[in-house]
């Protein structure tokens, strides 16, 4: 028997990870399967992806084989979630070491005797912190025998060690989906500890909390769809990846049809039973706990709280004389008072949160819609802070009234109006709080709740306890004011980043509106704020209520994101390669070339195509539309441009079946002129 031969493969000129190509046996027999494997060893904190990356894309082969070989496809171990420094889910995919086995068939008539060499050329994506594309060519050599291979030990146990998806033998499963989520029931043999469903196509939002109900043998999977996700395919297809009771990681392969909800939980029972994190659910940090105390602490920096908060507790003190007890007490029935506020802001938010899952609200930042009434939130409380007007100057009023009662009772209407007052004065610094209220379960955001809590009423205890230590405060002064404006600019910050959010959710036309939405509601405000100043008399108030409301009406109708609909027009990436493709279809084509920048190439396409006719027209007659994206420079589109005499943006073309020539279409468009187009 000839020995073994081994070449060295070229491996990859990249620190971060290094590949290789291995063989699980020693030798390979004509006409007989043999499995190989490509090696990415990664550094520590480095990671590759999976088939369905989430984001990156995944690891490829190409082959070299000698003539009448064949390859199959990667066969990809149970991928894992990768995470930033942060916690957040950004990918499906591997670290460590990882053997992605492949099955090569050599040719009945391969020649015995003679070495063969195996060749392939790998491509990956390695991110850390940051992503840099590998590649590599790597191989091996191996000899060709009559006589059964030997087996590479050491090969075929590390591919063992993947923990390759098994198939669902002795397993029940099956699968529904509406709207918004796709459920996927599952009923077996083993326990199902932190389960975790990865789809092989991309509708599922990869990035998002999957909802586990049920219990270790009975469970049910709640997986967001992606916005974007249309069509959703009729089947589910992917890995089920869980813990077994042994603590090992394992995969179980997904691939059913869809059905109606109650044919799914015909098939393995209705899977009720308490909900558990999965996938990545929010869960309660320290971090958290820490940023709500220190928000409600921030919250008597106010200057509608800074200035009584000495005043009051010199109230305790002249009520109950030199009695620290009682003093004390106040001070412990004032924080009930506030505690009892906050518990009742927090359960209102988890009654409309749970409103809000009947009417299938889902993973609220995955809601367009959602995300832009957040943003609306965030910019009004900015421009509050901001001075452009002001909130809660009669509540502030009615409040001094309560103030001025004796007695225990007193002081809890005081605890209840400091959360009155202190809110509204300040309401952004409770934004974490809200999105905890409504990623978290409802027992672990009324946590978050009563935390803010103790931070608001922290100096009224201290002080109670204390009195004294009243005259080391700083007295009230424009720096409050001043403080009050800098906390307006990390709003700012967070309604930019929300309007980024809204971008990848939205299209190039809705993000438009939701900006001049926007725009409008600024102007809502600053009306409101112009018109209703401290001393304005009745008319002029209810001039500025009136003024406001309604610009506020416009501004979220024309800034509200809408669903799409059946008929909305889908555009492709322009090529000429594509142009070829379609003309050979016999597909008529309109092809819009524009940019960003271009206001004419806006206000055509809000014209023409939101016009029902035109939308209409094209779905009837299967119109591919096709867009030139000239924002950025692009050779290709200059190119293109320069062959029609043309070196400027808005440029519309329409291709007709067995038409050689294409129509120029004119600068400025109507639906009635697009249409002629197609006559």
């Amino acid at each position: 028997m000839l020995l073994a031969l081994a070449a060295l493969a070229p491996i990859a000129a990249h620190a971060q990870v290094h590949a290789s190509l291995v063989s699980a046996q020693r030798s390979v027999q004509p006409g007989q399967p043999l499995t190989v494997a490509l090696v990415l060893e990664h550094e520590p904190h480095w990671h590759s992806y999976w088939l369905n990356a989430g984001t990156g894309y995944p690891t490829r082969l190409t082959w070299d084989l000698p003539p009448g070989w064949s390859a199959g496809d990667i066969q990809w171990p149970t991928p894992g979630l990768i995470k930033d420094s942060q916690g957040n889910v950004t990918g499906h995919g591997y670290s460590g070491v990882l053997y992605l086995p492949v099955t090569l068939t050599p040719p009945a008539d391969a020649r015995v005797g003679a070495p063969v060499a195996l060749k392939a050329a790998a491509k990956w994506l390695m991110c850390a912190d940051i992503c840099v594309p590998g590649k590599a060519d790597v191989g091996l050599t191996l000899p060709v025998s009559a006589e059964a291979p030997a087996p590479n030990a050491e090969v075929s146990a590390e591919i063992a060690r993947m923990s390759m998806p098994q198939d669902a033998q002795g397993w029940k499963l099956a699968a529904a989906k509406d709207a918004k989520h796709v459920t996927l029931r599952v009923a077996g043999p083993d326990a199902l500890e932190d389960p975790h469903f990865f789809a092989q196509e991309e509708f599922i939002q990869y990035d998002q909390p999957q909802t586990v109900a049920g219990n270790d043998h009975k469970t049910t999977l709640t997986l967001p769809l992606a916005d974007d996700a249309e069509p959703v395919p009729d089947r589910l297809v992917g890995v089920l990846a869980y813990t077994d009771r042994s603590g090992k990681y394992r995969g179980l392969k997904v691939n059913v049809p869809f059905t109606s909800a109650a044919a799914a939980a015909a098939v393995v029972g209705d899977g009720d039973g308490p909900q558990r994190a999965g996938g990545g659910a929010a869960r309660l940090s320290a971090g958290v706990l820490v940023l709500a105390f220190l928000g409600g602490l921030i919250l008597n920096l106010m200057p509608c709280v800074f200035p009584v908060l000495g005043i009051k507790i010199m109230g305790f003190v002249n009520e109950a004389g030199s009695n620290r007890r009682r003093v004390t007490m106040h001070g412990l029935i004032f924080t009930l008072g506030v505690l009892l506020s906050f518990w009742a802001l927090a359960a209102l938010l988890a009654a409309l949160r749970a409103g809000g899952a009947q009417l299938g609200w889902g993973f609220q930042l995955q809601s367009a819609p959602f995300v832009f009434a957040l943003t609306v939130v965030m910019l009004v409380f900015a421009l509050s802070l901001s001075g452009v007007f002001e909130f809660g100057l009669r509540a502030t009023g009615v409040g001094a009234e309560l103030q001025m009662r004796q007695g225990y009772g007193g002081s809890l209407f005081a605890g209840v109006l400091a959360t009155v007052v202190a809110t509204p004065c300040s309401a952004p610094f409770l934004a974490p709080a809200l999105g905890a209220a409504l990623a978290l379960p409802v027992s672990q955001s009324f946590v978050v709740f009563t935390i803010i809590a103790l931070g608001l009423s922290a100096p009224y205890l201290l002080l109670s306890a204390f009195p004294q230590a009243i005259k080391g405060l700083p007295r009230p002064g424009r720096w409050m004011e001043t403080f009050k404006q800098v906390m307006a600019f990390p709003l700012y910050a967070t309604v930019g980043y929300l309007i980024w959010v809204l971008a990848g959710q939205t299209s190039e036309s809705g993000l438009l509106s939701a900006l001049f939405g926007l725009t409008v509601i600024a102007m809502a405000v600053w009306f409101y704020g112009r018109y209703n100043a401290p001393g304005a008399s009745p008319g002029r108030v209810r001039f500025a209520f009136a003024g406001g409301l309604l610009l506020l009406i416009v501004g979220l109708n024309l800034g509200w994101p809408r669903a799409a609909k059946a008929t909305d027009i889908v555009w492709e990436p322009w090529s000429t390669e594509r142009i070829e493709v379609l003309r050979k279809e016999g597909r008529p084509i309109y092809v819009d070339f524009t940019a960003r920048w271009c206001a004419t190439c806006q206000a055509n396409k809000k014209i023409v195509f939101s016009s029902e006719e035109v939308k209409k027209a094209f779905l009837e007659r299967h119109v591919a539309l096709l867009k030139g994206d000239w924002t950025n420079s692009d050779p290709r589109i200059t190119a293109e441009l320069a062959r029609w005499n043309r070196s400027a943006v808005p440029f519309n073309l329409v291709y007709l079946p067995d038409v050689a020539e294409p129509k120029v279409l004119p600068e400025i468009l109507t639906p009635s002129v697009v249409l002629a187009a197609f006559r």
